[in-house]
C-alpha cells in the first residue's frame, strides 16, 4: 500500500478509480485513513493541479492507493529579488479623475425626475 502524506503529489488514472478515465494530478491535503471503507480503498482531500502545478479545484476523492502514481512535486516558483520591487516612495500616486462631477439632481420625484424636462425649468437661459 502506498503511504499518503499531506503535500504528496500523485497522478490518478483508472488504476486508482474508474472515475479517472482522464488522468488528473493532485496534491494531498489530508488522508482519511481512519474513515471506514472497503479493503484497498481510502478517502483523500486534495487539490487538483493544472499543468503548471497550480491548484485549480479542491476535491474529496475515494481512491485505491495501490493505483496512485507518485509524482515529483513541481519546483517552487522563483520570487522577485527584493531589489526588483519598487520602493514605497517610487510608487505612482493616484491621479484625480479628469471627469467632471455630476450635477446634483433636483429634489423632485415622480414623472418629472431626471434630466431637464421639456419645460426647461432646469435649463440655464441666456439673457436677451
Amino acid at each position: 500500500m502506498t503511504s499518503i502524506r499531506p503535500g504528496d503529489v500523485f497522478l490518478l488514472t483508472r488504476a486508482a478509480s474508474v472515475q479517472f478515465a482522464r488522468p488528473i494530478t493532485v496534491r494531498v491535503i489530508r488522508h482519511h485513513a481512519d474513515w471506514p471503507t472497503y479493503h484497498g480503498w481510502t478517502w483523500i482531500d486534495c487539490y487538483q493541479l493544472d499543468a503548471r502545478g497550480d491548484a485549480v479545484a479542491r476535491r474529496e476523492l475515494y481512491v485505491m492507493p495501490a493505483g496512485m502514481t507518485r509524482q515529483h512535486p513541481p519546483p517552487p516558483r522563483p520570487t522577485a529579488p527584493p531589489s526588483a520591487q519598487p520602493a514605497p516612495s517610487a510608487r505612482p500616486t493616484a491621479q484625480p479623475s479628469a471627469r467632471p462631477t455630476a450635477r446634483p439632481r433636483s429634489g423632485r420625484g415622480g414623472a418629472g425626475a431626471g434630466p431637464a424636462s421639456s419645460t426647461g425649468r432646469d435649463a440655464v437661459r441666456a439673457e436677451p
